[in-house]
């Protein structure tokens, strides 16, 4: 592989860990993902890149939530009438 940086060949592939943590308002409710992307790393510049795997995109986890509804006073009310009823 060359290094689309420098124009070198002295192109390694590293395996590593890396940590994504959400970037949102609640971010410690959600456990940090940890993929295992092979990193390529140029010796000579120092130019790096990894891709994250196409599994854990398809995935949606790097997608921000979508926004829950937050129900109204009657629809919490009739919830409850519905559960003591049955």
């Amino acid at each position: 592989m060359m290094c689309p940086q420098c124009g070198s060949n002295s192109v390694s592939t590293v395996p590593a860990e890396i940590r994504l943590y959400r970037n949102a308002p609640r971010t410690l409710s959600y456990p940090p993902l940890t993929p295992y992307p092979d990193i390529h790393v140029c010796a000579d510049c120092g130019w790096s890149q990894f891709v994250i795997p196409h599994s854990w995109l398809s995935a949606g986890w790097l997608r921000p939530p979508r926004p829950q509804p937050v129900p109204n006073a009657n629809r919490i009310a009739l919830s409850n009438v519905t559960a003591i009823a049955r």
